[in-house]
């Protein structure tokens, strides 16, 4: 007898805030026969409508379970999973026969990142979602379903792809200093650099251009900012 397979999007949303990487988790709305009280993890994700985009239903997903609308954030795909046990724990099979129309159904996820500026987000949590909370990457707790193996997948990626690429001003304001920029990689790929290579490195990146213009309002030596040009965006 053929498995029903239903296809969805799981969306690992990373922001930075006060030198902390944080990413952004649901809490699930339990059914009302689930024993306890202990809080339920997961990232934001539900199942792909017929004949909607893989793009726009990760778009939809956040907007849906959390009010968060990433139309000009970067959002990019980066691994699908297909374990056939990945949704069959025993709290994750409670939780889906109480919010799904086939419970049994293999679920095959198409999974996404994205970068945003957390000050620009307030998300509030809908549908299945009850609450949702900016959690710092080093402290993510057990989570529903393979989220976190979905979850370290993302992180693993991120810390590869800002080696190569000019993302880190997704996460930055829009003037930043060296040491800004220093400190967001450092926190980012877990290691410690080098502040002399790595302002050498970056003088030589025709995408980080240095302005006119130095810090205010600070209580140590004002520093030169600098601004991404947009047009080496990925």
């Amino acid at each position: 007898m053929a498995v029903q397979k239903d296809f969805s999007v799981d969306c690992v949303v990373f922001g930075y805030h006060e030198d902390e990487l944080k990413v952004l988790l649901i809490e699930q709305r339990m059914p009302e026969t689930s024993a306890g009280k202990e809080k339920r993890y997961a990232l934001p994700g539900d199942l792909v409508q017929d004949n909607e985009d893989l793009d726009d239903s990760a778009s939809r997903v956040l907007k849906e379970l959390t009010s968060v609308e990433l139309e000009n954030a970067y959002l990019k795909q980066f691994y699908t999973f297909g374990n056939p046990k990945r949704v069959k724990g025993l709290r994750d099979q409670q939780w889906l026969r109480s919010f799904r129309q086939d419970p049994d159904a293999r679920v095959i996820t198409v999974a996404y990142y994205s970068l945003v500026k957390m000050e620009d987000y307030n998300p509030v949590a809908a549908s299945f979602a009850s609450e949702t909370v900016w959690m710092n990457v080093d402290e993510v707790p057990a989570l529903a379903f393979d989220h976190n193996t979905i979850f370290d997948k993302a992180l693993a990626t991120l810390r590869e792809k800002i080696k190569y690429y000019p993302i880190g001003f997704h996460l930055l304001p829009k003037k930043f200093t060296l040491s800004q920029l220093q400190h967001l990689n450092e926190v980012i790929s877990g290691e410690e650099l080098d502040k002399r290579n790595f302002r050498r490195k970056v003088q030589k990146l025709p995408y980080i251009i240095p302005l006119e213009e130095k810090q205010k309002g600070v209580f140590h030596k004002p520093a030169r900012l600098h601004v991404y040009d947009e047009r080496f965006k990925e």
